[in-house]
This record gives C-alpha cells, sequence and structure tokens, in this order.
C-alpha cells in the first residue's frame, strides 16, 4: 500500500511538472518570466562616464542593478544569457528638460530608450508623480518634476508659489524670463529677485527659461543652477561663463526647441523616419502634416527669428562646453505640437553633435550629467550598484550618434521595456 502511495505521489508531481513545462512552452520566452541574473555577453558597453567602450563585455544584472561588468566576468549559474554580440549597451539616456502629461507619454519615452526625464513645469506634474508612486507602472521611465511654473507678476505671490512648490517637495523651482520676441510682458527684476530670495530660503534650486544673454547674465547672478535654453540672440561672453562656473551651474541647449518652430513650413524629412513613425502619438503626427498648420509656421516671424539665430545657440554651446560648463540634455519635448517626446531626444543628439561635441561627449550629456544633476546618483551610468537602466543598440553611436535610434531593446532597473 505504502509503495503504491509512493509511486502515486511521484506520479502527480511528474504530472504537475510536465503540465507546467507545457503551459511556459506554450508562449514565447519573455523577460517577465527570466531570472532575477542577466548575463548580457559580447556586447560594446559604453557606460556613460566618458571611458572608452569595453569592447567584447559581459554586463551581469541582479534584482534590477548592475553587479558586474567587464572583459573577464564570469556568468553566474542560473543566469539569463542574453547574446549581445555585435551590438552596443548605453546607459538608459536622460532628458533634462521635457514636459510631461500622462504616464502613456512616459511609455513612449520609455520605448524610444529616454528612461529618465526631468519634466520643466506643469500643472499636472505633482499629481502624475504621486500617481506613479502609488501605483508603480511597469514600463514608464523615472520621472522628476518643477511642478507648477512660477508665474507670479508680484514679489510676494512669488514667493507664496514657490513655498507650495518646495511644500510637494519638486526636484526644482522653474520660471520664464521670457518676452516672446515683443508679444509679452518680461518678469520684473522685484518678482524674480523674490524667487530666488524665496527658493534659498527652502533650500531649492532654480533652472530659468532665458533667450537672451541679459537675462541669462541678471539670474546667474541671483544663482540660478540651470540655463533651461540656449543664450539665442549674441555670442556668450566671458563674464556669463564665469557666473555658469561659480553656480556650478548647467547649460541645457534645447536645439530642438528651436527647430520646432520653423522646421515644419519646410515639411522635414524625419516625418517619414520608421523609428518617429513606430512610437509616435498619431493625433500629434497629423497636427503637423496639416497644410494649414504648416503655411502658417512657413510664415511665422518668430519661428524666423530662431531658424536664423540657431547657429548662435549651437556656437554658444561649444563655447560653454569647452569652458568646462556641464551640459545636459534636453529638448522641450512634450510641449506645444510638433516636439515629439522620445524622438526629438535622439535629433537633439544629432545637432549636439553638429554643433561640436563628439558622439561619446554627447552621450556623457545625455546619461550621466543629466543624473548628476537631478541628484540622482543610482542613474546615468552603467557602473557596479547603478539600477540597470540600459539600451541594446544595433549600431555603435560612436561611428554615428544617428545609431542611437538602432534599438534592440531598453530595459528599466533590468526589466525589458514591451513593445508598444
Amino acid at each position: 500500500m505504502k509503495k503504491n502511495l509512493k509511486y502515486s505521489i511521484s506520479l502527480i508531481i511528474a504530472m504537475a511538472v510536465a503540465a507546467s513545462w507545457l503551459a511556459l512552452s506554450a508562449f514565447p520566452a519573455t523577460d517577465e518570466g527570466a531570472a532575477s541574473v542577466k548575463a548580457f555577453v559580447g556586447a560594446r558597453i559604453i557606460d556613460g562616464t566618458g571611458k572608452a567602450p569595453i569592447e567584447n563585455a559581459t554586463l551581469i544584472v541582479r534584482n534590477g542593478r548592475v553587479e558586474a561588468v567587464g572583459t573577464s566576468v564570469k556568468v553566474p549559474a542560473g543566469a539569463q544569457r542574453i547574446d549581445a554580440s555585435g551590438k552596443t549597451i548605453i546607459p538608459g539616456l536622460a532628458s533634462g528638460h521635457s514636459h510631461v502629461f500622462s504616464t502613456d507619454q512616459l511609455g513612449i519615452f520609455a520605448r524610444d530608450g529616454i528612461t529618465t526625464v526631468l519634466s520643466l513645469g506643469g500643472d499636472t506634474e505633482i499629481e502624475l508623480r504621486d500617481k506613479i508612486r502609488s501605483e508603480h507602472p511597469a514600463g514608464i521611465s523615472h520621472l522628476f518634476i518643477a511642478g507648477p511654473i512660477v508665474v507670479s507678476k508680484t514679489p510676494e505671490d512669488a514667493r507664496k508659489a514657490v513655498d507650495l512648490v518646495a511644500a510637494a517637495k519638486t526636484d526644482i523651482v522653474k520660471f520664464r524670463l521670457d518676452d516672446q520676441l515683443g508679444k509679452a510682458t518680461k518678469m520684473s527684476p522685484e518678482v524674480y529677485t523674490a524667487i530666488f530670495d524665496e527658493a534659498h530660503k527652502k533650500g531649492m534650486r532654480v533652472a530659468v527659461h532665458v533667450v537672451v544673454l541679459s537675462d541669462a547674465k541678471a539670474v546667474l547672478k541671483l544663482g540660478a543652477k540651470m540655463i533651461a535654453h540656449s543664450v539665442r540672440d549674441q555670442d556668450i561672453d566671458d563674464e556669463t561663463i564665469a557666473l555658469l562656473k561659480k553656480n556650478h551651474a548647467v547649460y541645457c541647449p534645447t536645439f530642438t526647441r528651436e527647430l520646432s518652430t520653423f522646421v515644419y513650413g519646410e515639411k522635414p524629412a524625419f516625418l517619414n523616419d520608421p523609428f518617429l513613425l513606430n512610437n509616435v502619438d498619431r493625433a500629434e503626427l497629423a497636427k503637423v502634416q496639416d497644410p494649414a498648420f504648416q503655411q502658417k509656421m512657413s510664415k511665422d516671424k518668430g519661428g524666423q527669428w530662431y531658424k536664423e539665430h540657431l547657429p548662435i545657440a549651437m556656437r554658444n554651446m561649444k563655447k560653454v562646453f569647452d569652458a568646462g560648463v556641464p551640459i545636459v540634455m534636453g529638448t522641450d519635448s512634450g510641449a506645444p505640437t510638433g516636439r515629439f517626446s522620445g524622438y526629438f531626444e535622439h535629433v537633439e543628439l544629432e545637432y549636439m553633435v553638429k554643433a561640436g561635441l563628439t558622439p561619446m561627449q554627447t552621450l556623457v550629456a545625455s546619461t550621466s550629467n543629466v543624473a548628476k544633476f537631478l541628484r540622482a546618483s543610482d542613474l546615468g551610468t552603467l557602473e557596479v550598484g547603478k539600477s540597470a537602466d540600459l539600451v541594446v543598440l544595433n549600431a555603435n553611436p560612436l561611428d554615428d550618434i544617428k545609431n542611437t535610434r538602432k534599438i534592440d531593446a531598453v530595459y528599466i532597473a533590468g526589466s525589458r521595456v514591451p513593445a508598444k
């Protein structure tokens, strides 16, 4: 009787194992069902620090973090082995200036390899951040925020606005110093001085949207930590560079912000780029392809001013970089029509190289520099202990920065971002 009982139990176990194997084999292997340890083998690894790439390397990810990386790393027993031969692995890209309104938008960023985003001002950012923290949705990029942009007209209201942002524990305070080429009234010095004063009292850093050199100098003298767009009206001088360095400030050129103000009047070729079309918001795409919109864009005087001054902006970024001021990649994407989230970040990389940075310098500005500015010590590089946010590319971006668009797979904290 005992022998029969043991046989029956063994048979039941064997049948259960077989059933489980059949159930699993009925579906293709997915990252979600993979081991907690992954080994990317045979890749070229660009770690985001600016060091030379590591050829034919192995990257070990355990429980969402980088455990080891190098040419002599052994693959742990039981690890999921991922053949990355002939591919290049880079850290997840980061935008230091975008605008985010939904988790769907963060999903677009993630699928396009932009795994960290600073949303630099918006009335819904705090609510969105808190929702993400409570619901923990998968497959979206890390979100940092400025919260509502300070648009006050009196010093008293400016202080109150900063207090509200500080109470919400945003990552930075943001305001605009811009008359929109004469179409609006610029914030007065009394008001923006109050913003800085209150922000400093609350231990908050300040990022400023500027257009012209005189405004950049004014806010840097008050302690600005980020110039959130290029200086476009004239060449940056030594005084401005000295102020940037004194403040340990960063410079975010946002060339594609300028591009978006005029390019659709010229029907740009990138609207047919398969990389854009694979992940684009179709409603947004339809807007920029509307003949009426294109005609309006072609006649827009503001857009033509930005087009004429784009070379100055590009020249200024290179001068600032050469002086040792950190550049952080950003685009102002997600704001007005035609600033395509995810895609514009890759176009920005192209323009940064056109402006004189090497592909490696551009990648550093688009990974570790942004993470350092965000004080996100676990992001930005593929070093031991960091979050395993990485992009597997089918071509080497050091050969051509456009190769960042040749994405094979994206991982956030070691989990593969699912396709759309």
